[in-house]
């Protein structure tokens, strides 16, 4: 039932976003919630579709998966940001997409599959790889922000700026790195035995066939680009109109909408019992925002003329460090309990109150 629903709401909602943006150019904020509507279905639909790709190939490969194609609303969101030279806003979903897989979408399956299920185990060496790879991560966004307030610049650099050059470049660096890294992680996290952890759970057969799943989910990669650029266009008159800032709809509200596939697919295996599968979904998910979107966006930001640094705000640094931190600390020992995922929420609601009353 809910499925139909969420179906419902993201081809409806695409085509009555479309009408109300290009046929009848009505109210900027009612065609913005209208989008954000259709994107959470769409991306519940493109979850379930890349879930059932994966259910096939394994919790590894269809953890990466659902953390790939789950993490494309929000760099398709993002590209059209940079396009519209929000470039704050960019960097504001990128933190948010970053602490609420950390926090928020790791707190409520640690929450809920423990409450139902009691104490449970996962591979603690893969999530050991994805918390050091997330400590680079840190380091890759400490650096050039200490960098850039050591030469003068800051997060709003522009070219016009003296320093603009030097920061650019080590941004650029920083991202070629951090794309190897990620991709050599990749490498060895499929390459390598699997633990015998990661076979507890039940096993399901899909329910779709994999060609269905495929033309399924290009279906909704599709809708969704559509989805986000009429999000994008109604962003700046819709936070208007409501009196929220634009930075706390980018740091809170544009994650959570473009991450509702990994948010959705990670509560639902933990409830299951599928750990590995929902900590390669949540904190893998985080870990490819980090290594892979941003130095996307990186580059994508100097093909448009728009370009995107990796210097971000202080609160931004210390709430991905402080995510980084507590998630690794309580994932490192492969057991996991409802209090555990307690925790991680409420530091995501602690975050979040701090930036709600930020003004940037």
């Amino acid at each position: 039932m809910v499925k139909r629903i969420a179906y419902g709401v993201g081809a409806v909602g695409t085509v009555a976003a479309i009408v109300l943006r290009y046929a009848l150019d009505a109210d900027p904020t009612l065609t913005f919630g209208v989008a954000a509507l259709a994107i959470l279905g769409l991306a519940y639909t493109l979850g379930h579709a890349t879930e059932q790709l994966g259910a096939a190939a394994g919790p590894r490969i269809g953890g990466i998966m659902n953390a790939t194609v789950g993490n494309v609303g929000e760099i398709i969101i993002a590209a059209f940001l940079i396009v519209d030279g929000k470039i704050e806003i960019v960097h504001a979903s990128l933190t948010g997409s970053i602490v609420g897989n950390l926090l928020l979408v790791l707190g409520a399956s640690l929450l809920l599959g423990g409450l139902r299920n009691g104490v449970q185990r996962f591979d603690a060496q893969a999530t050991g790889m994805n918390a050091a790879s997330l400590i680079l991560a840190t380091i890759g966004l400490i650096v050039p922000a200490t960098f850039a307030f050591l030469v003068g610049g800051g997060e709003g650099t522009t070219a016009g700026d003296p320093a603009f050059f030097r920061i650019e470049a080590l941004t650029v660096g920083v991202a070629i790195l951090l794309l190897m890294t990620y991709a050599a992680q990749t490498w060895f996290f499929l390459r390598s035995p699997e633990s015998p952890v990661a076979a507890h759970g039940e096993q399901e057969r899909p329910e779709w066939s994999w060609r269905m799943a495929l033309g399924v989910l290009l279906a909704s990669a599709a809708a969704l680009t559509v989805g986000s650029e009429i999000l994008v266009h109604t962003l700046e008159p819709a936070v208007a109109s409501l009196g929220i800032s634009e930075f706390f709809i980018g740091i809170i509200l544009i994650p959570i909408i473009g991450n509702l596939a990994e948010h959705v697919v990670g509560v639902t295996l933990a409830w299951k019992n599928k750990m590995d599968f929902s900590l390669i979904t949540s904190i893998g998910s985080a870990t490819q925002i980090a290594l892979f979107a941003a130095p996307v966006l990186v580059f994508f930001g100097l093909l448009v003329g728009n370009p995107v640094t990796l210097v971000f705000s202080p609160l931004e640094v210390v709430s991905v460090a402080v995510g980084v931190i507590i998630a690794s600390y309580i994932a490192i020992d492969g057991r996991s309990n409802w209090v555990e995922g307690l925790q991680l929420t409420s530091v995501y609601l602690i975050v979040a109150i701090a930036f709600f009353f930020l003004t940037p």
